[in-house]
C-alpha cells in the first residue's frame, strides 16, 4: 500500500520571521515512517482539488500582513469538513486572520510578550501519551478563543503567574484539528517530546491506526 501524503505550507522566499528551510526537514525525518511530505509556499495548494489527494495539511504559513482568498478558504474548510487532517504549527495560526478559519482552528493570535524559555505542561489525551513535560525556549503566544469550538487543550505553559493554553485539538466536521504553538525556530523541532507531541498529533488528525504493542 502507498504511504499516506502529508502536505506541509509555509514560507521559503520571503519569510518574515519563520522560514520553512530546516523546519520542513526536520519534519520530514519526524513523520518519514509515518507520511511522505511534500512541502511548498504555493498558497494556490489550498484550493480543494489540490488538497483531496493529502490525507494530512500542516500549516506554517507565514500570512501576518496578508489573508487566503475566499476560494482557498473554502478549499481548507472543505478538506478538513470532509474528513481531512489539520496541524497548525506556531506562525500558521496567521491563517485565522480570517474569520472562517480562526473558527476552523479555534482561536486567533493577539499577540505575544518576548522570547523567553517557558515550561509546557502536558494534559492527558491520545495526543500527549508518552509525552512529558518539558521546556523550551519560545514565542508565548496569546490568543482569543472561538466560542463554538469544543477544544480540548494539550498543552499549557506558565508564564506571569498563570497558565496558557500551548496546543490544542478538536474535530471540525469529519475532520480532525490540531494547534501546537512551540515551533518559532528549527531547535523547536529537534526537542525529543516535540517531535513525540508531532508525530502524535499526526497520527490522531489524519487517523492512522496505532502501530500494536507486540
Amino acid at each position: 500500500m502507498d504511504k499516506r501524503k502529508c502536505l506541509l505550507l509555509g514560507e521559503y522566499t520571503h519569510p518574515r520571521f519563520h522560514p520553512l528551510q530546516g523546519v520542513d526537514q526536520q519534519l520530514g525525518e519526524i513523520l518519514h515512517e509515518l507520511l511522505t511530505v511534500q512541502c511548498s509556499e504555493n498558497k494556490k495548494l489550498l484550493l480543494g482539488e489540490h488538497l483531496a489527494g493529502y490525507d494530512l495539511c500542516i500549516a506554517y504559513n507565514e500570512l501576518w500582513n496578508e489573508t487566503v482568498s475566499p476560494q482557498q478558504t473554502a478549499g481548507l474548510l472543505s478538506y478538513v469538513s470532509g474528513g481531512g487532517g489539520l496541524i497548525v504549527l506556531h506562525t500558521g495560526i496567521s491563517l485565522a486572520s480570517r474569520y472562517e478559519l480562526a473558527q476552523l482552528i479555534g482561536a486567533r493570535f493577539t499577540g505575544h510578550p518576548p522570547y523567553a524559555p517557558l515550561k509546557f505542561t502536558v494534559s492527558e489525551h491520545d495526543i500527549t501519551e508518552g509525552v512529558q513535560d518539558f521546556e523550551l525556549d519560545e514565542e508565548p503566544y496569546r490568543y482569543e478563543f472561538d466560542p463554538f469550538t469544543e477544544k480540548t487543550v494539550l498543552l499549557e505553559y506558565e508564564a506571569d503567574g498563570e497558565k496558557w493554553p500551548a496546543a490544542w485539538c478538536h474535530s471540525y466536521g469529519l475532520g480532525r484539528v490540531v494547534f501546537l504553538m512551540p515551533g518559532h525556530h528549527e531547535p523547536t523541532f529537534r526537542h525529543p517530546e516535540m517531535r513525540k507531541l508531532i508525530l502524535r498529533a499526526a497520527t490522531w488528525a489524519a487517523r492512522i491506526p496505532a502501530e500494536p504493542v507486540l
